[in-house]
């Protein structure tokens, strides 16, 4: 079974929700990575998304941008992120998610990399720019492992949702907000029905990703969905405390 599913299970017989901290790899090191990963963990994190920083990240606010140059300013490398979920591997279960463009995947080698992928223990891939027309090809080529590919799915998406999310395994990744990501003051009213919409068409666990910040964010979709990622915010104090641990610790723990 894979990691998320255990992680899942084991979070709906306690009837409580996934926490996912998403971080940025190689912010503002590849060794920072690793010990934040275990500080996320020891702070209640369910799962943890790495991203992988990308030169024109698309999906990505001024906060994270700024992280994924930071990583770069470090000397980051793509294989640098299998090193760090290698030796995660080695002391812990949590479930690893990575985040990527699938310019990234394309410039290392499909094959080559969902090779590493499986090697060092990835659970779940995010591939926010993963063109329609790729994926009918590269799919079964990640279904072939145990890892899972995790759909995005959209408040505009309507109509192709049941599409979108009929072969969804892991969880859900519903974008609460049109744009990129980054901290909001207020949410869209329609995020509820959308949600509620996607539960409608899996049973695979839905999160809401996008512009949560805080405890209050959280608890405006505790009724609905089954967990929230929350990324800019957890990025953005990384960098404010200088990656003190503790104090990112702190912060997460606020978040339970």
């Amino acid at each position: 079974m894979n990691r998320i599913d255990k992680k899942f299970q084991e979070l709906k017989e306690n009837g409580k929700k996934a926490l996912i901290p998403y971080i940025c790899s190689s912010d503002p090191s590849i060794e920072m990575t690793e010990k934040l990963v275990y500080a996320l963990e020891e702070a209640g994190a369910d799962i943890v998304e790495l991203g992988i920083p990308f030169s024109d990240p698309l999906a990505d606010g001024p906060v994270i941008q700024a992280a994924g140059l930071r990583a770069f300013a470090s000397g980051y490398r793509l294989s640098d992120t299998f090193k760090v979920v290698e030796n995660v591997r080695k002391k812990s279960e949590i479930p690893l998610v990575i985040m990527v463009y699938y310019s990234s995947i394309i410039g290392f080698g499909k094959e080559d990399f969902l090779n590493r992928c499986v090697k060092s223990g990835v659970d779940g891939l995010i591939i926010p720019d993963l063109p329609y027309e790729e994926y009918d090809e590269f799919k079964p080529m990640v279904d072939k492992t145990n890892i899972y590919m995790i759909p995005l799915v959209g408040l505009t998406s309507g109509d192709r949702i049941p599409m979108l999310v009929k072969e969804a395994k892991g969880f859900v990744y519903c974008v609460s907000s049109m744009g990129v990501t980054g901290v909001r003051k207020e949410f869209d009213s329609r995020v509820e029905g959308f949600v509620r919409e996607v539960k409608k068409h899996t049973d695979t666990p839905a999160c809401i990703g996008f512009g949560i910040s805080s405890k209050e964010d959280i608890d405006k979709f505790e009724s609905y969905a089954d967990g929230c990622i929350v990324g800019s915010a957890i990025v953005r104090k990384i960098f404010d405390c200088g990656c003190n641990l503790d104090k990112v610790k702190e912060f997460v723990k606020s978040l339970k």
